[in-house]
């Protein structure tokens, strides 16, 4: 039995799952740091997203891509384009798993709390918010980046 088209079907369906999210999470973003009062919601949102679909469904990219090399006979020495592809995949796994999610996780527990009392006036945000928000942005933009040039590398696959 050829594996071949079972692989490459996993691969670009959990490429398409797992990474179409990711452009709509700045939209999430940008609604819930304009309405203050849902900035948490939409934080725990996205949080959700990427701990459920976007880590795991990336990670099997990486499981469906060995795949494809195994059952595609592809010469590694030869693929630069692959090779430069792998390197930036495992950078962006990283970054997502050991900086952008412990991010969201300090922006929900700052966030988080009993809202103010009816006719209180609401607390200042912690000094530590915006810069966490900052840092979130950038590194959402970082990831997406990184995105578009795998799918460039897996698509047009340049000789180098």
């Amino acid at each position: 039995m050829n594996w071949f088209p079972w692989f490459l079907f996993a691969h670009v369906l959990g490429a398409v799952i797992a990474f179409g999210p990711t452009f709509s999470l700045p939209i999430l973003g940008r609604m819930g740091g304009a309405e203050k009062q849902h900035g948490n919601f939409a934080t725990r949102v996205s949080l959700a997203i990427s701990k459920q679909r976007i880590i795991p469904l990336a990670i099997l990219q990486g499981i469906t891509g060995v795949g494809l090399i195994i059952t595609g006979n592809v010469d590694m020495g030869r693929a630069m384009w692959l090779n430069i592809a792998i390197v930036l995949y495992l950078i962006a796994l990283g970054f997502a798993l050991f900086v952008q999610t412990p991010t969201a996780q300090a922006i929900v527990k700052l966030t988080s709390g009993p809202p103010p009392a009816p006719g209180a006036l609401p607390s200042e945000p912690s000094p530590v918010l915006f810069p966490l928000i900052r840092r979130s942005q950038l590194g959402g933009m970082f990831l997406a980046g990184l995105i578009v040039v795998i799918v460039f590398l897996m698509v047009v696959k340049p000789q180098f």
